[in-house]
Order: C-alpha cells, then structure tokens, then sequence
C-alpha cells in the first residue's frame, strides 16, 4: 500500500518496473516522443532526473502498463470491485449475520475515510513568490496552445455544502502565476464553480501535484455527484488518507503530496485556452474557459513533478480506464441486477463507444436499461450504446458484431439528437452539441433474424476506384479505407449496397486512408472518434412504420476526417530524430528501443 509518490517509486525500481533517466530531456515534446515509444512496447515508468529549464525531476508512464495500475491500487481491481459488491450483498439488508460475514472485507473499507494531521511534507518548502515557471510543464504536442498541467488533480468543494470534489482536468500554464481550468461539462469542479459564481464568489481551488497514486486513480473514477473521491483512494490505499487542513482556502490536502498550488478562479475571468492535442488522438480546439489565479506554491523537499501524455491509443489512460471499469462495475451489477455486464471502449477514448449485455423480462427492457445509463454521471456523454444478450462477451467487438448480425432489427436502431455531448468530440454540430446512437441486439426482442454470415469481404479493387483497402470487423461490419483526397462518398455508398457480397453486411464503414482496417485498435479509434450519428448515418432507406422512423439496412457510416475536423495529432520530425540520436543516452532497456 503506497502512502505517496515516493513509495511507489521505490516499490516500481525494486521490481523493474522504473527506469531513472540521467540525459537532459526537453519538456517541450522530447519526453512525448520517448514516453509514447516506451508504452507502445510496454516499457517501464520513467523518472526523468535533469529536465531543461527547470531545478525539479519528472516522472511519466507510472501507470502504463495493467500490471502497475494494480500495484497502485493495492490488489488486481476486479478483486477490489468483486470486494465491495460483497460488503454490499452482506450488508442490504443490514444485519449481523451479514456484518459478520464482511467482517474482512469491513476492515479495508474502514480505512476509507481522511485523518486531520497538523504536519506533512507538502509544508517542508514553498516557491515564493509564486512561480509556475519554475515547474517542468510539458508541451506534449507541435500545434498546442503552450504547456499544460497534464496531470493534475484539482480539489473544490460545494460553495454552501462543503461536499469536496477532486478530478483532473487540463490546465494550461498562462505566466507565472495564472492558469487555465478546462472544466467540461459534467464535472465536478465545473458544478462548483458554476454555483459559487451565481451568487458572485470566487471558488478556492488546491490543485494537488503527486501524492498516494491512488488519488491519482480516484480522481479519474466515473463515482456518482456528491462522492469524494479522496474516500475512494484511501480505500484502495487500505489506510486513511493524511491530510492538513488550510486556513486559507479551507481545504484538506494531502499532507504526502509533491507539490500544492492554492489559488482561486473568480465568475467572469476567462480566457482562451488551447488548442491540444487530446486524449482522442486528435487536437481540440480553442475556446475560453476559466482562469486559475495562483496564490502559493508547497512544495515537499526534493519535489517530483509528475506527468502523463495523451494522444492515440494506448496511453496510461487506457490502462487507468480498464481498471477503473473493473471497480466499478460489481457495484453496477448490484445496483441494476438485469446488467450483466457494461464495457465502455477505451481504444476510442470511453465516450464514443460502450457495450452492456442484459438479461431481458420482457420486450424492450434492454432499452429502458440503455436509456437508464445514458442518464447517469459520465455515461450520459456515451455517444454510441450497444446492448446484447448476457452470454455475449462485451469486451470483445467482434462478438459484438456477430450479435448484432444475429439479432439487430431495423426496429432496434435509435437515433437521439441533439444531446449533449463531450467536449472533447469534435463531431457534432457545436461544441458540447451532438447526437446519440443505440443498437438494441437481444434475441427476446428480435429472435434470431440472420443465421449464415455475409462470405468474405471483398477485395479493395472489386468494389470502387477511391477504395484502398477493406475488411470486416465481425459479419455486421464491413470497413472501407478509402484514398487521401477521396469525395465521392455518395457513389461509394451506392456500389457498396449493390454489391453482391457488400450488400449483404448490416454497416458499410467508410474510414480515411490514415485508419488501418487490419489494426483493431487504431480501427475502432478512427472510426468512432470521428462520426456524429444524425449526420453520418446513411441508410439505404428511411421510412415511417406507426410513430417511428425506421433506417433501412445496410447504413452506411461517414467515419471519414472531414474538412472542419482538427487535425490528429503527430510527432515533430525533428523532435522525432532528436530521440532517435539520443536513444542510447536515455538508458532505457533495449525491449522498449523501438
């Protein structure tokens, strides 16, 4: 069980999994390039000990691989959710037979909860006056707006409650003192400051830099409105949480973090903000948001600045997400008995794309449990829901395809729009603004409707002369790369339906010639990040039966990058080389030298 940041680093070079790295690096995209190099072959954490331009050390990829998520959350987190589904079972209703069965399972969760102390190492230093300049802050991408604060966890609480919140969210580096706050909607901190600000008050901020990586963990965790995360992470740190109570923003902090920026963000100071590249492998773009106005700087005695990067999959947040669904998802099943199990994709940023299987009464229950999770907490910005039957394995999309191939009615396919959507997808009409897909796939709704899957796909030359490459993912899916500058799409779509083996597939697929269709992974990342149900759906025909309208097999999805999109995100050449000469001098085992 680690108490901060520096036992998990022990504890990761003791096994292996740390590699110190003594060559100056650059944070302006250097420790991008070597990070996203050192994941993709599944390499260790880094600890970056001389960084340019500043006196303090970086750490990044500390959770990059599952194996490390699960030594910063105590224990493998199926084994953790599956711990607190049982403190539930036992417990409802409550009695002492139950007590006395989660008596085990008891004593960690009693461990949740904070302890007041009166000092910590956050208060050996502090950086007076305040100074952001003097903190490595990583500019991760060619085209972002600055430096950004990649992993910070920033701590509110409710203006007339006191109810404390504590998430991650972006925040570019302005000067020495001021920052941006990237609240999106349905965030917690957002809430906060969305309420202190109608009745005219400033909104305290801590923003919290290292500490016990399960805060990490906890900040990132979909928990409902009104949970402290912080409960969260001394559960899965198995001890209460030490904290140090400010007289000067009222907040509890960590008393074990690396550092503690304290300031506040007031109604009606904004600025623009961005562009970045995102955690959708693609950059957002600017917009104003709020400023954090930064008072004091703590600073623990040899601080470590801890860091991420995003971008295409996988990334650390891959990794965080998977073990974050494994948590939660005892809870859900407890919580909604007929959901047998829900996966939100994460090689499409978790939004875009998430699967639930169901154990149907009745005809259309699937649809009031798919309606019913797209109105709870971050599952509402899900922006495609698939719902199949329990024996259906939802984390693997080919079997999902075969299930909608079996099953899929026209009368399954629901079309919502406009909804909210997250600000990150670049797909909808207006930032915040798109659409919602739902494919009801269960055989009590539908029985089975299809029993011989459509034969191979055809090949690429057969079907168009803008197409470069196709296949299938699963028998409901074909996918079509098509040619760079290709603009023929309505052409496209009308040889792809008449063709004797296209024709048969449910969804014709069309993805730019960037999106590998042999790449499950990087398939799934281009085509879901990059299409708006009610603008991209292209049915073979539309009809109304009763009060319904009906889309008609096969649809065609424009999953295309559009003119309008922002660019995916990609290395700067020269940055690219400079790592490429520097490789050696990083000391990093030659499995991860790719």
């Amino acid at each position: 069980m680690h108490a901060d940041l520096r036992s998990f680093l022990r504890d990761l070079e003791r096994r292996g999994e740390l590699v110190r790295v003594r060559t100056e690096v650059d944070p302006n995209q250097e420790i991008t390039v070597i990070q996203h190099r050192v994941i993709a072959a599944g390499g260790p954490a880094l600890l970056f000990e001389r960084v340019k331009g500043s006196a303090f050390r970086v750490v990044s990829n500390l959770f990059g691989t599952p194996r490390r998520v699960a030594m910063a959350c105590g224990a493998p987190p199926a084994e953790l959710g599956q711990q607190l589904a049982r403190i539930g079972h036992h417990l409802m209703p409550p009695s002492l037979k139950g007590l006395w069965r989660a008596r085990r399972d008891l004593r960690r969760l009693s461990a949740a909860r904070m302890r007041t102390v009166r000092r910590g190492p956050i208060l050996e230093h502090s950086i007076e006056p305040p100074d952001l300049m003097k903190l490595p802050v990583l500019t991760c991408w060619p085209e972002d707006g600055g430096p950004f604060f990649t992993l910070p966890l920033v701590h509110t609480t409710d203006p007339y409650t006191g109810q404390g919140n504590l998430g991650i969210y972006r925040m570019q580096r302005f000067d020495a003192a001021s920052t941006g706050m990237h609240w999106q909607i349905e965030k917690g901190g957002g809430f906060h400051f969305h309420t202190a600000a109608r009745s005219g008050r400033p909104l305290s901020v801590s923003v919290i830099l290292g500490g016990p990586p399960a805060l990490t963990l906890a900040a990132v965790a979909p928990l409902p409105e009104g949970v402290d995360e912080r409960l969260l992470a001394a559960y899965l740190t198995g001890r209460p949480l030490d904290v140090i109570r400010r007289t000067v923003t009222g907040h509890r902090i960590p008393a074990a973090a690396e550092f503690v920026l304290e300031g506040q963000v007031f109604p009606g100071d904004r600025r623009m903000e961005g562009p970045f590249g995102d955690h959708f492998g693609h950059y957002s773009a600017a917009a104003e948001y709020p400023v954090l106005r930064v008072q004091r700087i703590l600073a623990r005695a040899g601080a470590i600045y801890p860091a991420t990067v995003v971008g295409k999959p996988v990334q650390e947040d891959y990794y965080i997400g998977e073990a974050l669904q494994e948590i939660t998802l005892p809870l859900l099943r407890m919580i909604k008995p007929a959901v047998m199990d829900l996966w939100a994709y994460p090689e499409t940023g978790f939004h875009p794309l998430a699967v639930l299987s169901v154990r149907q009464r009745y005809p259309q229950e699937a649809l009031k449990f798919t309606l019913g999770l797209l109105g709870e907490g971050q599952l509402s910005l899900t922006k495609v829901m698939i719902a199949v039957d329990p024996e259906v394995n939802v984390r693997d999309f080919r079997a999902v395809s075969a299930a909608l191939w079996r099953h899929l009615p026209v009368e399954g396919v629901h079309l919502l729009a406009p909804t909210a959507q997250d600000t990150l997808d670049f797909t909808g009409p207006a930032m915040n603004t798109g659409s919602r897909l739902i494919l009801l796939a269960t055989r009590t709704a539908a029985g089975t409707l299809r029993k011989t899957a459509p034969p191979e796909p055809p090949a690429a030359g057969e079907l168009h002369p803008g197409v470069r490459a196709a296949g299938a993912c699963g028998p409901a899916f074909l996918v079509v790369q098509v040619k760079d500058g290709f603009s023929d799409f309505t052409s496209l779509c009308e040889t792809l339906r008449h063709h004797e083996t296209a024709g048969r597939y449910l969804f014709h697929v069309v993805v730019s010639a960037d999106v590998p269709v042999d790449d499950p992974m990087l398939l799934l990342w281009g085509w879901f990040t990059r299409f708006d149900p009610a603008s991209d759906l292209h049915p073979a025909g539309r009809r109304i039966q009763g009060n319904r309208l009906l889309l008609d097999f096969p649809i065609a999805i424009d999953a295309r990058w559009k003119k309008g999109y922002p660019r995916p995100v990609a290395f700067d050449p020269a940055v690219a080389r400079r790592v490429d000469e520097k490789w050696k001098s990083y000391g990093i085992p030659n499995k991860t030298s790719i």
